[in-house]
């Protein structure tokens, strides 16, 4: 796999996102990682998941340099495929620890969000959901993401407003569950796991898919009226415009 990488060790898989320097995605990154968690799913060597990114960056979000490119068809695939990727990892039954290695907004967010415990590099990084500010739509479904772990107004008062928030202040608000340096993330993250898979696994997998119930049925739903929503607010000359000012940027502080 180009862009994910993978690592089997004690019964724990180890997935490592692997794609330049802020695991930006793309249409290759989601469709690698739903083949890994497919793959996985069944597989009764694997008893959980690390899923981590890499120093100074968990994921940016989307790679809004690549997708900027794509034409309609290629963006409705893209999005189609990540609302099953997201549908794929709210009711993956194992149990899975996001290892925050670093910057985590927007789509970053969302998939540690999908997680069952994240742990969060300390330092000078920023996580949480900003598509309003770019002039991105966040489906009801992302919305009930944010609501299961943060409560319904706070995520209403931090969507609408696209705020970031500093490791600290993610801890204190139960948006991530615990800080260590870089150094330690790896080993905290299969303590953390492992403390999972010490019980009795048919139970714990249903306990979690029980308690999982209305945001598994929120993702499981047909989402080709939310892709479409998405898509009709993606090609309007105004979101075309924020995006286009974020792309030079980006493309100016890379050189």
């Amino acid at each position: 796999m180009g862009y994910v990488k993978t690592k089997q060790e004690d019964h724990i898989l180890h997935i490592l996102l692997d794609k330049g320097r802020s695991n930006a995605i793309d249409q290759e990154m989601v469709r690698e990682l739903l083949a890994v968690l497919k793959a996985s799913k069944d597989d009764l060597s694997i008893e959980g998941v690390v899923f981590s990114g890499k120093e100074h960056f968990f994921s940016s979000g989307l790679d809004l340099i690549t997708l900027y490119t794509y034409d309609k068809l290629q963006m409705e695939l893209f999005w189609t495929d990540f609302m099953m990727l997201l549908k794929e990892l709210v009711s993956y039954p194992k149990p899975i620890v996001a290892a925050i290695t670093g910057h985590s907004p927007a789509g970053g967010c969302v998939l540690s969000l999908c997680c069952d415990y994240r742990i969060m590099v300390s330092g000078d990084y920023i996580i949480g959901l900003n598509e309003v500010p770019v002039g991105l739509i966040v489906p009801h479904s992302i919305f009930g993401l944010y609501r299961f772990w943060l409560g319904e107004g706070l995520a209403y008062r931090s969507l609408l407003s696209g705020k970031l928030f500093t490791p600290e202040e993610a801890k204190e608000i139960g948006l991530v569950d615990d800080l260590v340096p870089f150094d330690r993330i790896q080993n905290a993250a299969v303590n953390r796991l492992k403390a999972f898979t010490q019980f009795e696994k048919g139970a714990w997998q249903a306990t979690k898919l029980n308690l999982r119930k209305d945001l598994i049925a929120l993702f499981a739903q047909d989402q080709k009226e939310v892709v479409q929503q998405v898509l009709d607010q993606w090609w309007k000359p105004s979101t075309r415009s924020i995006m286009k000012t974020i792309i030079d940027n980006l493309m100016h502080k890379k050189t």
